[in-house]
């Protein structure tokens, strides 16, 4: 909940809660209320270094966003967007390791197709890329999907918009990424010269995330969709069509149908209905950006605990 209070009143500390401690490395905030852009910050572009669905423009500099990575947590000023007074937010946070399949990769274009290192130690089924700045240019929010169609590294979607799947060699360069290198082409949104650029890449990591593709029957019963453990968190997005990028997870939604929803869009939360179920995801709702008849849809699913391991155990449905 925000409570407006601005940094030089100490601003609002924001602990996060789980199993065990996490100073987060990514940290993605969404007021629920407004119609309030999503605000992303990470560690290694440094605190009060905002970039903002699903706007197209570079990163900005907020005093009063996200100014400190806390040891459990982070803090936030009294910026509209992070801490309104009296309206309710939720915030999405990742540890940058190779463990836990997610790192954040920053780099400057060069105008000609190249190879951008990273430390997945894995390939990478997922890369969100945004340009940072320094020209002023606007570009999307890049996105490769390892599931997006039978030749992924061909196609690319948008992150910040509805817009189906498309193809262009300007983007990977028509090169699927490596353990060690992901290629990007000569489309400026990605590798424009001098112009600098924040790779987000995930990997799946057995039990505790999931990156895949599912068929929609177009009724209310809606395909189940396995993802080997119970989730926290769950984005679809339909390829063959235009379509919202959806969002649910457990917090706004914490019993089953899950109904709280919300979009990469500015809109405020919502309602769509599906089950969080022990060790998948069941579709309850027949729109069409979530379910329709032979809609092809790819999603990202994060645990809410993973299967297995010492001393862990597994989830139990609601």
């Amino acid at each position: 909940a925000g409570n407006g209070t601005a940094i030089g009143s100490g601003g609002k500390a924001v602990t996060l809660g789980g199993n065990s401690d996490m100073q987060p490395d990514f940290v993605w905030i969404k007021n629920r209320d407004a119609a309030d852009d999503h605000s992303l910050f990470d560690s290694v572009r440094g605190v009060t270094k905002e970039l903002e669905l699903p706007s197209a423009t570079d990163q900005t500099t907020q005093s009063e966003g996200l100014t400190a990575f806390g040891s459990d947590g982070f803090t936030v000023g009294n910026r509209d967007q992070v801490n309104t007074s009296s309206e309710n937010f939720v915030s999405w946070n990742w540890k940058e390791s190779a463990t836990a399949g997610f790192d954040i990769v920053t780099y400057t274009g060069t105008g000609v197709a190249r190879t951008v290192s990273h430390n997945l130690g894995a390939v990478p089924d997922v890369m969100i890329v945004k340009e940072t700045g320094i020209t002023g240019d606007t570009a999307d929010w890049f996105t490769y999907h390892s599931s997006n169609t039978s030749a992924p590294a061909t196609d690319f979607l948008r992150f910040n918009t509805t817009a189906a799947t498309a193809d262009s060699d300007e983007m990977w360069n028509d090169t699927a990424p490596t353990s060690s290198v992901f290629t990007v082409g000569v489309e400026i949104g990605i590798n424009g010269e001098n112009d600098t650029y924040v790779a987000y890449l995930f990997r799946e990591i057995e039990g505790f995330s999931k990156f895949g593709t599912y068929t929609g029957n177009g009724n209310a019963d809606g395909p189940d969709i396995y993802c080997g453990f119970k989730p926290a968190l769950f984005i679809s997005k339909r390829t063959d069509s235009t379509s919202d990028w959806i969002i649910w997870n457990n917090k706004t939604g914490t019993y089953n149908p899950n109904s709280a929803r919300l979009t990469t869009q500015s809109a405020a939360e919502g309602s769509a209905n599906l089950d969080f179920l022990s060790n998948s995801v069941k579709i309850r709702n027949s729109d069409v950006s979530r379910n329709a008849s032979g809609g092809v849809y790819i999603f990202l699913a994060f645990a809410e605990s993973p299967f297995g391991g010492d001393g862990v155990a597994p989830a139990t449905a609601v």
